[in-house]
């Protein structure tokens, strides 16, 4: 893990909370509750601002579905800091506990495939998914028509 990135800890979850509600509110991603980040807290990780101590510029989730399947979801980083590498850290880190863990797969569903392709995630149908990750989808209002593309990638 680099060091631009960190568990997340429970002052974090309402910035995390409000850096999802931008990307949420662009169609990009699923709003989460605040307390339904509480009940995750440990499924992500930050990357803290440097310009702004006690702030967090991007946070990613590692969420284990089944014994050999997680995802990775949430990601998000402040548009300001896009493109210096803090989604890198943070979907690397994700990558790194989920092999620690022991999971085999993972996927993410997403509409900018080209970017998790760069971590060896290849396209799937969506379909080849088990059916107990679409509980998510069912709280969206895009559903059963999002237009997220599945990657998986092999551990």
């Amino acid at each position: 893990m680099t060091p631009l990135v960190r568990k997340a800890n429970i002052p974090d979850v309402p910035q995390i909370y409000e850096l999802l509600k931008v990307f949420a509110g662009q169609g990009l991603m699923l709003p989460r509750p605040l307390s339904e980040l509480y009940d995750l807290i440990r499924d992500f990780f930050v990357s803290p601002s440097i310009d702004e101590p006690g702030t967090i510029a991007g946070a990613c989730a590692l969420h284990v579905c089944w014994s050999d399947l997680g995802e990775i979801r949430s990601l998000a980083v402040e548009p300001s800091r896009q493109g210096s590498n803090l989604g890198r850290g943070l979907v690397e880190a994700c990558v790194a506990e989920a092999r620690e863990l022991g999971l085999k797969r993972l996927f993410v569903l997403t509409y900018i495939p080209e970017y998790f392709k760069r971590f060896g995630f290849e396209l799937i149908d969506k379909s080849a998914l088990p059916p107990i990750i679409w509980a998510d989808c069912l709280k969206c209002v895009k559903f059963p028509e999002c237009g997220e593309l599945a990657l998986e990638k092999k551990l």
